[in-house]
């Protein structure tokens, strides 16, 4: 090898070397809690805690939803209407409103956390009692739809009783469901008691 090669050569092994190194040190890092906590952190907590309480829901879960639906952004709107932390659709939140009696509810509201917090929440917990509390089919409810996931089950495309990501027939709601169970199990693990 002449003295070009061999110094390209020597150059190209160090920053592989480096990279490797720079991967491995991150990694590393995040494996600490306090610095997960900055990549699932845990916004709103008392407003989250308040109504997971008050509907009976797991607050892991609600922080779990409301990272992948809207990065705790609580102005996000989605390109089919979805509004606020937790991404709701304003026809969704119309019917929880005359549920739980809200006769003051407007389409705005849904930009503010307390109020996409309280519904998201309150939604979750319906479908919880839909769904028997099978986190994976609420959770694909919450994003396919209710009425998708019972024809899923009607259907025997899913086994309610023995339910595999793999099966959910739509990609959006299977990808979606493997984010939020990701998510919910590492809030379980930085959050949980």
């Amino acid at each position: 090898m002449d003295k070009k090669k061999l110094k390209r050569w020597t150059i190209t092994r160090k920053t592989i070397l480096f990279i490797l190194l720079a991967i491995l040190t991150a990694y590393c890092l995040l494996q600490i809690p306090v610095l997960e906590k900055i990549i699932y952190p845990y916004p709103h907590r008392d407003i989250i805690e308040k109504y997971a309480v008050q509907y009976g829901v797991d607050p892991l879960l609600v922080v779990a939803v409301i990272r992948e639906e809207s990065k705790f952004l609580p102005q996000s709107e989605s390109h089919k209407g979805a509004k606020g932390l937790m991404q709701l659709m304003p026809s969704t939140a119309q019917s929880i409103s005359e549920s739980i009696g809200d006769k003051t509810f407007s389409d705005n509201d849904l930009l503010s956390p307390e109020k996409n917090i309280q519904y998201g929440t309150w939604y979750l917990a319906s479908l919880q009692k839909v769904f028997a509390n099978n986190t994976t089919l609420v959770i694909a409810a919450y994003n396919g739809g209710r009425g998708h996931v019972q024809e899923w089950i009607k259907t025997g495309q899913i086994d309610p009783k023995n339910i595999r990501q793999q099966d959910i027939p739509f990609k959006e709601t299977r990808d979606y469901v493997d984010r939020v169970l990701k998510s919910y199990q590492k809030y379980i693990t930085l959050y949980g008691k």
